[in-house]
């Protein structure tokens, strides 16, 4: 790097830190093992205990105090510094492993610059390999590392701990808006189908009257049935006024089946299968098609069709979303079409067949298979709806895209600021090795003289080594 401070330094690795070279010496006793699938964030979770003679092939490296270590293969940020507990246990040969020299270099500075993009950049150029592209022991001789003086490694480690702590934090008060945006979602839905969404509308309007006396006595046929929501059926609660509770069947003309026909990754024009339904909505992604104009007749999809998935896994069965015309289309044979009549808004029932309220009906009906589950179209037709009177049903839908569509922007917002946030860490740590996160301060041994004395030191070494040959 030609930017850095002049009383900086930009060295090969090995010139600071010793590169421990595989194998483990004899040991008594049971150790932990970690591997680079140990290393889950900020949680490292030994896969098991292991003697000197039962031990993995892997485990051929043994951590020291103040040890760095960072896995070798390529595209993998899994950096920890070694203390504690962790110190003497074993790590998988899939790490290369780092010992500053004492006094030159600090152990958190090394920590750092190895998670950061200018040090990755470097492994993943020079990694190799054909089935696993990964940092070999020698291609370690050819990184390189940027050294500041040692008072002002010092400075830095300390102002990255207080900067990136704050990350961390931010990271972490970021990570609990999805689940918040999903628990309002789902209190929306659920607000929906008990009529607590518009208590306040009711009250403003004259109240409709009841349906159709048909309707009616199927609702008492169906008293038996619990309220979504766990609301009660105690005097002055259940369904609001001029609402019912009525099988689905009996709103519709009918459910549809989809194509069993092949499809192509090609054609005239898409066909919807289960994963193409997400939170109630189609996702045009991973799509495939078909050109079979009998097929496209029989199976074309309307503005406001409601599509169920009848077969999934026992968790995902029944997921439901509605098809708003974006594109033309027809649906596989996984999904139903539900036909619905007028006196049912389509964008209503897709939201109630999304509710907490839904999915425990889908548990209760479904048939469990091997591998998948299965609610067939009569199934589906025994699921009770409460139904609001049409009018209501209108107001219902306006509020809940109201209030999706906050939730939809507070999304938007939150994935901007994470991205924000998520490269934050790499921002700092590039400041951090660019000399520009702390003052310089002239009275500060320069990196030049640091290197000097490890030379100097090496270079006595090295006769009393070549006289015990």
């Amino acid at each position: 790097m030609s930017d850095l401070p002049k009383e900086w330094e930009c060295v090969s690795l090995t010139d600071f830190v010793y590169s421990v070279p595989t194998g483990v010496p004899k040991f008594s006793g049971n150790r932990k093992y970690y591997s680079t699938g140990s290393i889950d964030g900020k949680e490292f979770i030994p896969e098991g205990e292991y003697s000197f003679d039962n031990r993995p092939s892997r485990a051929n490296r043994v951590a020291k105090e103040g040890d760095v270590f960072q896995a070798r293969m390529q595209g993998t940020d899994k950096a920890l510094l070694i203390h504690g507990a962790m110190e003497e246990q074993l790590f998988s040969t899939g790490f290369l492993q780092l010992r500053p020299v004492a006094e030159t270099y600090l152990s958190e500075l090394l920590f750092y610059f190895l998670k950061s993009d200018f040090f990755l950049k470097q492994r993943d150029e020079l990694a190799t390999g054909s089935t696993q592209v990964a940092l070999t022991d020698a291609s370690a001789d050819n990184l390189q590392l940027v050294v500041p003086p040692l008072p002002e490694q010092r400075r830095i480690v300390v102002k990255l701990e207080r900067l990136l702590h704050r990350v961390d934090a931010s990271k972490e008060r970021l990570d609990k808006i999805p689940a918040i945006l999903k628990r309002f979602r789902q209190s929306v839905l659920a607000a929906v189908c008990s009529g607590r969404l518009t208590k306040d509308w009711r009250e403003k309007n004259f109240p409709h009257p009841a349906l159709s006396a048909t309707l009616s006595q199927r609702a008492r046929e169906l008293d038996c049935l619990p309220l979504p929501e766990g609301e009660g059926r105690g005097e002055g609660e259940g369904l609001p006024e001029g609402w019912e509770l009525i099988e689905l069947a009996n709103l519709c003309k009918g459910f549809q089946y989809g194509t069993s026909t092949k499809s192509q990754t090609s054609g005239k024009i898409p066909v919807l299968r289960m994963g193409n339904l997400q939170n109630g909505k189609i996702d045009w992604t991973d799509l495939v098609y078909t050109s079979d104009d009998k097929e496209i007749e029989k199976y074309r999809l309307n503005p406001g069709d409601v599509l169920f998935n009848r077969t999934n896994s026992p968790e995902l069965v029944g997921k439901t979303s509605i098809y708003r015309g974006e594109k033309p289309a027809i649906f596989a044979g996984y999904l139903i079409r539900i036909k619905n009549n007028p006196s049912l808004d389509s964008e209503y029932l897709n939201y109630c067949l999304n509710t907490t309220f839904a999915k425990e009906f889908c548990q209760q009906v479904k048939t469990d298979g091997v591998s998948q589950s299965n609610i067939n179209a009569q199934k589906l037709g025994t699921f009770p709806i409460p139904l609001p009177p049409l009018p209501e049903q209108h107001a219902i839908v306006r509020r809940v895209e109201a209030l999706f569509k906050k939730a939809d922007d507070i999304e938007t917002r939150y994935k901007k600021a994470k991205g924000f946030v998520d490269r934050l860490t790499q921002s700092i740590l590039a400041k951090a090795f660019r000399g520009e996160l702390v003052p310089q301060d002239s009275n500060d041994e320069p990196a030049a003289a640091l290197l000097e004395r490890i030379r100097a030191e090496r270079g006595r070494q090295e006769p009393k080594k070549r006289g015990r040959k």
